[in-house]
Parts: structure tokens; C-alpha cells; sequence
């Protein structure tokens, strides 16, 4: 086994000590603030999963799973039927990513969760699962994926490829992989099963094949896991061998030692909760224009133009000109920026139709909108704005969406009002306060299933 505090590249086998890493983590080392923090995301997931039951995407997913024959045990959120575990994480992970509300971590450059909890929900429906393993198993996961792009850098997402759905395949196989109880030999041939059926294609955002890959991440990791618990081979170094991951999609990997400080932080304690139903790197434009807006009381019918500078590599991920639909306006710098100014609830999903990527005003002032790039900016999530208005004065602002909470009472706090807001709608505010009171006891639970009984059925 490699050593894992070594910094000698010869020395360091990333998929190994990934795999050490994940299968050796003890509940007893997870401090209560990293706790706090990973209840927290499955309470986000939990209520951005119910946002999005009703999704055309979900229904299609679920009709064809039951064509196939795929009835089961495993529930999905919001839904009555009961699948196999590998659909029903594929379900309810596509579901919890559809409607582009779900967390996201800036060293990863995607969504951390949505590939892990449903994982981990499919096997809690087969087997007890006790909190504080399930927490485990979660930051884990998260905790391979984070480390995994520290290594890669930015040469994977930005050659095209949608890390949630490459990357969190590793996440959701580490994490399963620690409940079936995997030692770390057998965990890094999960990882090299969930090596070989990595994808995910940013040319697809603002389809339903973005949160597709979510799904896929998910139950690709669980196949992977239940595969080498049964003596699937792989290469164990797959990550980093010849012709393996990284040298198929990360021309700039390069193997670093995993968590050499055993008391650092974990990478879940650096995540970024959406506040705005849309792409996370439209945020920081969202927020200055929203400042500004209360600020100045600005009327958008004296706007002249309006000036957005971003990172340039934003420009593929979110610069949808003119969106036709409610979800391409959620990968719009543009139409955000003028509905922002207009003061429409970027946080409501009824925000997101298609009447408002086409609304005559709406067009008419995002027209007005100029999305810059300037590399002067140090952060993919930072946004600096300038507005002139009609009056002569021209305003100017800057956002920075990548600092994780310091607060983490005021964190549970928004995350409650966000989670009853998208819940309680669905099933109401009695079962709505038990899934929330049950999510952040979640450690004390003997059975982590019973997290899950309000919300579906």
C-alpha cells in the first residue's frame, strides 16, 4: 500500500489511496462540524430531490425502468413505486439534479451530492443502515470526488466533460462500497469498475441529459461496488495507468497525496448551497445585480447596459444567448442578469418557464446585457457588474459565491426555509417537519431509512 502522507510521485498510487482512504475512514475521526455539514447536504438533497418529482425527466425515467421489469424494493422520492437499487438511484438521482438547485463544491466544479445520497438511499432500502455510517459512507464519497479533481485540475471539465457525472461515479462507488464493507483492495476496484464507465457531456446542459448524468454517476458507482463485492476484477490503479482515467480525460493530472494532514477539514465542509434555481456559475452575477437593484432602486426601464464579467471559461458552461426554455434560461448569464433587475424570485422554480425565457421585457433589457470575460478575476465564481442607468450615473458591484458559510445557525437556517419551501407544497407541512427534524438527527438513527418515509410512497 502506498504511503499516503508521501509527496514522492513515484511513491503515491491515487486510486489505491483513494480507496485506503475511503474504506479506513472511522466514524470516531468525522468531526461533529463535518457532521453538521453533510446533514445538512442530505436535508438539501432531500428537498431539491421532491422539487423535482413532477419533472417530465422522472416520470420518463421511472416508465421505463417498470417496462423493463426493473419493480423492486428501493423507493423513490415522491413516487409509489419501488424499483431495483440500481434504477431507483439512477431515478432519484436524475431527479435530484433536474432542477439545477442542487449543491455544489468550487474545488470539484460540480455537484457533490447528487451522486452519493441516492447511492446510499437504494442500499439503506435493502439493508439498516445506522446514521453515523451513512454519514460516513457520504463524506467518504464526497471526499474521493474532491480529492480526485485536486489532482486532476481544470483540463477535465474544461475539455467538456461534466465532472458530477465522471467524477461522482467515483464518489457514489467509494461511498457504497464502505457500506457493503469493502476493505480497501476491494474499494479500489470499485473504483476502477466505476473508472471504466465514466461520462458525461457538458455539450448537453439545458437538457434533460445534465441530470441524466447524475443518475448515471449514481448507479454506475453502486454496479461498481456490487460488482467487486462479488470478485469483479479491474485495474486497481485505473485512475492513474496508462491509457486509465485520467490519461483519457485529465491532461493536467497529477497524482498528489490524499489527505496528508489527517486533521484537516473535510472537502464537505467547503460546500456551497444554491439560493438561485439555477447554474451555480450565474450566481455571483445574480447577487451584485440584486445588491445593486436594493441599493440604488433600480428601475429597469432605466437601464442603458448592462456590463457582467466573468472568468472566460464560464462562458461554456452558462452563455446561453438567447434560452428558448425554462431550463436553458437556468444556463443563462444574460436572461438571469435581466430578471434579477426585474426582481423576479430567481429561488422559485416557477421563475423557470418558458413563457419567461420568451417574456417581451424580460428580452428586451437582457438585450441590454453584456457578458464579458476578464481573467482578472481569480475565482470561476466571482462576477463583477456595471450598470448605466438612464440618469447618467453608471453602478457597479462584485460577488464572490465561492466562500463556504461561516455561519452554520444562519445556513440551517435558509436551508430550512428553502427545504419547506420546495416540500411542503408536495406533502405538506406536518410531513415536511419530520423529514427535516429527522435529517438533522440523522446520526442518533439506528435505520436511516425511516429519513426517507415522509417523502415518498
Amino acid at each position: 500500500m502506498a504511503n499516503l502522507e508521501t509527496n514522492d510521485p513515484s511513491e503515491l498510487a491515487p486510486t489505491r489511496d483513494l480507496a485506503a482512504m475511503a474504506s479506513g475512514l472511522a466514524p470516531s475521526n468525522i468531526s461533529e462540524t463535518a457532521r453538521r455539514w453533510a446533514k445538512h447536504c442530505v436535508l438539501d438533497w432531500i428537498a431539491v430531490t421532491v422539487g423535482g418529482v413532477d419533472e417530465p425527466l422522472t416520470r420518463k425515467l421511472i416508465d421505463v425502468a417498470l417496462a423493463e421489469g426493473a419493480i423492486g424494493q428501493a423507493r423513490i422520492i415522491g413516487h409509489p413505486e419501488k424499483l431495483i437499487a440500481s434504477q431507483a438511484a439512477l431515478v432519484n438521482g436524475a431527479a435530484s439534479h433536474a432542477l439545477d438547485y442542487d449543491d455544489v463544491n468550487q474545488r470539484m466544479m460540480g455537484h457533490p451530492t447528487v451522486p452519493v445520497v441516492p447511492t446510499l438511499m437504494a442500499l439503506a432500502d435493502e439493508i439498516p443502515i445506522d446514521g453515523e455510517s451513512f454519514l460516513a459512507a457520504f463524506i467518504a464519497g464526497y471526499e474521493v470526488e474532491v480529492q480526485l479533481v485536486d489532482m486532476m485540475g481544470l483540463s477535465h471539465y474544461d475539455a467538456g466533460w461534466h465532472t458530477t457525472g465522471t467524477v461522482g461515479s467515483f464518489g457514489a462507488a467509494a461511498a457504497a462500497a464502505k457500506i457493503l464493507g469493502l476493505d480497501g483492495q476491494q474499494t479500489a476496484t470499485a473504483l476502477g469498475i466505476a473508472a471504466t464507465q465514466t461520462a458525461g457531456l457538458k455539450a448537453m446542459f439545458g437538457t434533460m441529459c445534465k441530470p441524466l448524468h447524475a443518475g448515471k454517476a449514481a448507479s454506475n458507482g453502486l454496479l461498481a461496488a456490487r460488482l467487486a463485492a462479488e470478485g469483479f476484477t479491474s485495474r486497481v490503479d485505473a485512475i492513474e495507468c496508462p491509457y486509465g482515467f485520467a490519461a483519457t480525460q485529465a491532461a493536467s493530472f497529477v497524482p498528489g497525496a490524499v489527505r496528508p494532514d489527517p486533521a484537516a477539514p473535510y472537502a464537505v465542509e467547503e460546500n456551497l448551497f444554491k439560493y438561485h434555481a439555477a447554474c451555480y456559475l450565474t450566481h455571483a452575477g445574480m447577487d451584485a445585480l440584486q445588491q445593486l437593484r436594493e441599493e440604488n432602486r433600480v428601475d429597469p426601464a432605466e437601464v442603458i447596459a448592462v456590463r457582467q464579467r466573468v472568468k472566460p471559461a464560464n462562458f461554456s458552461v452558462c452563455n446561453i444567448q438567447e434560452p428558448e426554455t425554462g431550463l436553458e434560461v437556468k444556463f443563462s448569464m444574460r436572461h438571469t442578469a435581466a430578471m434579477t433587475l426585474f426582481g423576479i424570485d430567481t429561488g422559485a422554480l416557477a421563475s423557470y418557464t418558458d413563457e419567461i425565457a420568451h417574456r417581451p421585457d424580460l428580452v428586451r433589457l437582457r438585450e441590454k446585457v453584456e457578458v464579458i470575460g476578464d481573467d482578472r478575476l481569480t475565482s470561476r465564481m466571482q462576477a463583477e457588474v456595471e450598470v448605466d442607468l438612464a440618469d447618467g450615473r453608471m453602478i457597479a458591484g462584485f460577488a464572490d459565491c465561492g466562500v463556504p458559510a461561516g455561519d452554520l445557525d444562519e445556513q440551517e437556517r435558509r436551508l430550512t426555509i428553502k427545504f419547506h419551501s420546495l416540500v411542503s407544497p408536495v406533502f405538506g407541512d406536518n410531513r415536511a417537519s419530520a423529514a427535516l427534524d429527522a435529517c438533522l438527527d440523522l446520526d442518533s438513527l439506528d435505520d436511516v431509512a425511516r429519513v426517507f418515509d415522509t417523502v415518498t410512497g
